[in-house]
């Protein structure tokens, strides 16, 4: 089975960021999808999306402008909980769309 690889982003690159990956890893898991997760600072993002290594960013702080090359989605519902199971429902569609 693929593991999927994805960058989730935040304002310092440690704490939400961690957060919404640990939520990720579990969800993706319930819908039969294997996720592994890294942590990153929106002014590291655009470098390591273009390193080919992942499949997805999420963030919940602004990306800096650029042409990133996988699918960026904005995950600040897992900060609130209002949209959350959307959040979840479009990186599902993304990854399921490179299997």
């Amino acid at each position: 089975m693929k593991i999927f690889k994805i960058l989730s982003v935040c304002g310092s690159g440690t704490v939400t960021s961690s957060m919404v990956a640990q939520k990720l890893k579990d969800t993706m898991e319930t819908r039969g999808i294997k996720v592994s997760v890294d942590t990153a600072k929106p002014t590291e993002a655009l470098s390591l999306a273009n390193s080919g290594k992942y499949d997805l960013i999420v963030h919940t702080s602004p990306l800096p402008k650029g042409d990133y090359g996988i699918p960026t989605i904005s995950s600040a519902s897992c900060l609130t909980g209002i949209g959350e199971d959307d959040f979840f429902e479009k990186v599902e569609s993304e990854l399921k769309r490179k299997m």
